[in-house]
């Protein structure tokens, strides 16, 4: 009966946290342009706008996660749907700057409230040091949000606009998010009363550190990579078709690599696995840069599958180091690096990518390197047999 009920906890929280990054962080690949062209703005006001959302969530995170630490995880979701909803309408309402900039700050609110870090503090207060699993889960499922939102999104915007786009989000948090949050989704004591023995694996503050740093150079580089992939393929040699073709390798490669962590994996130290992830980017970008075009695709993969890994040990990680009480606000902390460096690094790096064309890989893959070392520092007893 346990499994059975972890098992619709995770049902639950991949449901929403799909419709959630659907609906907010996909958002502006498919409805910039419409929208811009309808409010008589560019497409980088847009972005701009967006990009000030993601630097609210990072500022917001410690703030959210001290609430998850002191009330447990399920209302701060039920609230992100109502403000997901609020912002979506006021999106597809807006006739101007002033709203635009608006909408997508009430987004940010909800991004904040409501996407991976909240889920992954709600699971830790649930199921203390044994949320690995359930972290993984999730991140299996809402692995396809842009498989899902990116069609669902263009087909409503082609068929109806892209304000009923907007509408047709908003709608579904109310319909489907909320209430599969907040009737599926068990209250949880705070991780530091209710799971005060699980304190976690002894580990030195500087950890804290190395960890922001680590998952700052992990945001920065999927979100640089999501931004530009297919041009990056193309002018290291790939056409322009196989370059979109080995861009869509990425979400099988992120979905495949969470599998093989959940079953392959799942008995090695997140710290280990950690290590594997990072070198991934890396080596595929040496591939492309020695080989051209024709590594297009064992790029994307190596890319793909470190960052679907990333994904995972950035809510296993903090909770294998330091133990559930206190992991949200300490979530909050280590995840702020990575959430204003996502902000930044799509015109980043599009301008190295301007000036460099492939070589500009030659910064990110130093960073992963760095980010190895920042982990090889990190040292947990015993953590090769975990």
């Amino acid at each position: 009966m346990a499994d059975r009920s972890k098992l619709c906890v995770i049902a639950a929280l991949g449901t929403t946290q799909t419709l959630s990054w659907a609906s907010s962080y996909y958002l502006p690949a498919i409805l910039a342009r419409p929208m811009a062209e309808a409010l008589g703005v560019s497409t980088t006001f847009v972005f701009g706008a967006f990009s000030a959302a993601l630097l609210l969530t990072a500022f917001l995170g410690p703030a959210v996660g001290r609430v998850i630490d002191a009330r447990g995880g399920r209302d701060v979701l039920v609230a992100s749907n109502l403000v997901f909803a609020a912002g979506l309408a006021l999106l597809g309402l807006a006739q101007g700057t002033e709203t635009l900039v608006a909408a997508w700050m009430l987004l940010g609110l909800g991004m904040a409230l409501g996407l991976y870090d909240s889920a992954f503090a709600t699971l830790a207060g649930l199921y203390g040091k044994e949320a690995r699993g359930p972290i993984t889960g999730i991140t299996l499922i809402a692995g396809f949000a842009s498989t899902i939102g990116w069609p669902v999104t263009a087909a409503i915007d082609a068929g109806f606009g892209w304000r009923e786009a907007c509408f047709v989000w908003a709608a579904l948090h109310l319909v489907l998010g909320l209430p599969v949050n907040r009737l599926l989704v068990p209250a949880a004591p705070p991780p530091a009363t209710g799971a005060a023995a699980d304190t976690g694996d002894a580990a030195p503050r500087r950890a804290l550190v190395l960890l922001a740093f680590v998952f700052a150079v992990a945001g920065f580089t999927a979100s640089a990579m999501g931004a530009h992939l297919p041009g990056l393929l193309h002018a290291a040699g790939a056409s322009p078709a196989a370059a979109v073709a080995a861009a869509a390798l990425v979400g099988f490669a992120q979905v495949g690599a969470r599998v093989i962590e959940f079953s392959v994996l799942r008995r090695l130290h997140p710290l280990l696995t950690a290590r594997i992830a990072v070198l991934t980017h890396p080596v595929g970008a040496a591939a492309l840069l020695l080989f051209g075009g024709t590594a297009a695709s064992v790029f994307t993969l190596l890319h793909g599958a470190g960052n679907g890994m990333l994904t995972i040990a950035r809510g296993t990680l903090p909770l294998a180091l330091f133990g559930a009480a206190g992991y949200g606000r300490r979530q909050g902390l280590v995840t702020a690096p990575a959430r204003v460096v996502q902000a930044i690094a799509p015109l980043a790096f599009g301008l190295l990518v301007d000036a460099a064309g492939p070589w500009a890989l030659l910064l990110t893959s130093a960073l992963g390197i760095l980010a190895l070392g920042g982990l090889a520092l990190i040292r947990v007893s015993g953590e090769a047999s975990r």
